[in-house]
């Protein structure tokens, strides 16, 4: 692996700016302010790095560097001594998907560090290495700045399955007790050996439509599917949906395209064997968008020492739709 570049250049305006000018004065402000301080001198900030043993990876101001050169911005939230919890997002999302669990967990004592996958919010956005091998040595960078141990690590939907490959290529040294929350392990796609998943045209679609026009295919799955507001009497959150939509087009074009190939047709059957510390899973039973006997009951059999809750008629998007309940069992997950 290439030596980590030795400073970050000026970010260049980018689609956020565009986009918070829409929101006007205000949202501008907090969009400013969520983007960080200014990267200070690489050469200011090697000192975690060092400590961790792992080369290639070094922190500068809010993000790290990874060993190939891409920005990981993340936030760490939370008493700096406090047992740590790392949060990994879904797509087309940004670690402020998590913000609820990541409040929540903080003001309990808990440090708490979440990111933005590569190519999505307010991480820089390489053409190539959207796949989940990049995302999980992206992790691992992260995990080895920081120097980071007796960690807490769970993934929602596709960020489930980046920390199930983060453990299937780096072990669980670093890793004290995992949770998967509507994830898409073990594989998402129809095969042969997978007669229970989705049908690959499914996905196809996905990518077709994000050519076409991403804005509305975020608003549509918003809208629809992920919060199960096209059920008989949900009543829609235009928040959350306004939320789906910002996080997800302040995400690359090119890196959510491509994210949609690894989230659905990365087989995890390997990584999840490899589980062998507390394991909780979560899912909803009627998630319309990773659905529950091909994700978490397929996992469970994988990691038969796994507890398993599921949320009746809870959507894809319990972070949000399931927040209060869902901020009690990783509370009590974390302090067991």
């Amino acid at each position: 692996m290439s030596k980590a570049v030795s400073k970050v250049e000026t970010d260049s305006i980018s689609r956020r700016n565009v986009l918070s000018a829409a929101f006007g004065a205000a949202a501008t402000a907090a969009a400013v302010h969520a983007v960080g301080t200014p990267a200070r001198a690489a050469s200011a900030s090697t000192s975690a790095a060092a400590a961790s043993g792992r080369e290639g990876a070094r922190t500068v101001g809010s993000r790290i560097i990874t060993r190939d050169g891409v920005e990981i911005y993340y936030k760490d939230w939370g008493p700096t001594d406090g047992p740590v919890v790392v949060l990994s997002h879904g797509w087309p999302l940004s670690s402020d998907s998590w913000e609820a669990q990541a409040f929540h967990l903080a003001n309990n004592g808990f440090r708490v560090i979440t990111h933005d996958r590569r190519g999505h919010g307010r991480s820089s956005q390489p053409w190539d290495g959207n796949d989940m091998d990049h995302y999980a040595d992206d992790l691992a960078d992260l995990i080895h700045a920081l120097d980071l141990n007796g960690i807490f690590l769970a993934g929602f939907s596709t960020g489930g399955g980046e920390i199930s490959r983060y453990i299937g290529r780096h072990g669980t040294g670093r890793v004290a007790k995992v949770g998967l929350i509507s994830a898409v392990p073990p594989l998402m796609v129809k095969t042969d050996s997978n007669p229970g998943g989705l049908p690959k045209e499914v996905f196809d679609g996905l990518q077709a439509a994000s050519l076409k026009d991403r804005s509305k295919l975020y608003r549509d799955i918003a809208s629809g599917p992920f919060f199960g507001f096209n059920r008989p009497g949900a009543v829609a959150s235009q928040g959350m949906i306004d939320s789906f939509w910002l996080q997800g087009m302040t995400g690359g074009h090119k890196n959510t395209y491509d994210s949609i190939v690894a989230f659905s047709q990365t087989d995890f059957t390997e990584d999840l064997k490899k589980f062998d510390v507390p394991t909780l899973i979560i899912h909803g039973d009627d998630d319309q968008i990773v659905p529950i006997d091909a994700a978490a009951r397929a996992a469970k059999t994988l990691v038969p020492h796994a507890d398993l809750k599921v949320y009746a008629g809870a959507p894809h998007g319990i972070t949000d739709t399931h927040k209060d309940q869902l901020n009690a069992d990783l509370l009590a997950f974390a302090r067991s």
